[in-house]
């Protein structure tokens, strides 16, 4: 089994799937202007930007399938009309399953 780092949590309206794989991680160190662990780090100790929230998710929607633009609207929809704090625990899950894997995937299989 491939460790795939696909979560699906509630956003919004509904039940999506996020990932991060390599080329989305790539993508938000560019955007957030550090890597993944500074991320993580900033995130967990509540240094956090507000970009780093909103691109986490937009980028984290895009790796779970869903095509950009809607990505993008739904984004900024449940995240940028929103208070920042609502969706710093998905951030922080999204970030988190992509760098260590789902919590559901058993390591080494």
């Amino acid at each position: 089994m491939m460790r795939d780092a696909r979560i699906e949590q509630p956003f919004g309206d509904g039940i999506y799937p996020f990932r991060l794989g390599y080329g989305q991680i790539t993508e938000l160190q560019e955007k957030c202007d550090c890597g993944p662990m500074r991320l993580l780090s900033r995130l967990q100790s509540g240094e956090w930007k507000i970009e780093d929230v909103f691109e986490t998710v937009r980028i984290g929607l895009i790796g779970g399938g869903m095509e950009p633009k809607e990505a993008l609207k739904l984004a900024g929809r449940y995240v940028k009309d929103r208070p920042p704090l609502e969706n710093h625990p998905l951030a922080l899950a999204i970030v988190f399953a992509g760098l260590a894997g789902a919590p559901d995937e058993t390591v080494g299989e």
